[in-house]
């Protein structure tokens, strides 16, 4: 299959696509660190954080799934070695074991914005390849993280 199947333009979709397999790359090294914050989360904010990292991760996990077959309803393979992205991606890695809880708030924020920014650069380029589908499923993933990025914030005391 290829994105004509789907009425829409090869060469414009190209570089949406590319753009995908960059954020599925940020989106698998986000996804382990929410899921090592989890695993490691310890302290005061131990209840509360633990289950705050496992909804984070388990939305991470179906919005990897959605983001991989997205590629695939382009016509395109999504990556899927971790090799590539641990290369392309520009969010990294980090041990979380011995992390302070609000030291773990601040790496996920920090991931949460740069998937902001990486969705914002997606809509423009959706939009100019007449891509919809796309458009609405990046943008839906974009409010999910705006709105949890205030809830952290919040949670940790910061404007």
């Amino acid at each position: 299959m290829d994105a004509k199947e789907i009425s829409l333009d090869e060469k414009q979709v190209k570089p949406v696509v590319d753009m995908l397999n960059d954020y599925l790359a940020n989106y698998h090294i986000h996804y382990q660190k929410l899921r090592g914050c989890h695993w490691n989360i310890k302290g005061q904010n131990f209840f509360t954080l633990h289950i705050k990292f496992e909804e984070l991760y388990t939305n991470a996990q179906l919005t990897i799934d959605e983001i991989a077959e997205r590629v695939l309803t382009l016509g395109k393979p999504p990556h899927s070695r971790f090799a590539d992205y641990i290369k392309e991606s520009s969010i990294k890695e980090i041990n979380t074991i011995g992390m302070k809880d609000l030291d773990m708030v601040d790496a996920v924020l920090d991931d949460m914005a740069k998937l902001i920014e990486l969705e914002r650069e997606l809509l423009e380029a959706t939009d100019k390849a007449g891509d919809d589908g796309t458009n609405d499923m990046v943008n839906r993933f974009m409010q999910f993280k705006e709105k949890n990025t205030w809830m952290l914030r919040s949670f940790a005391g910061k404007k």
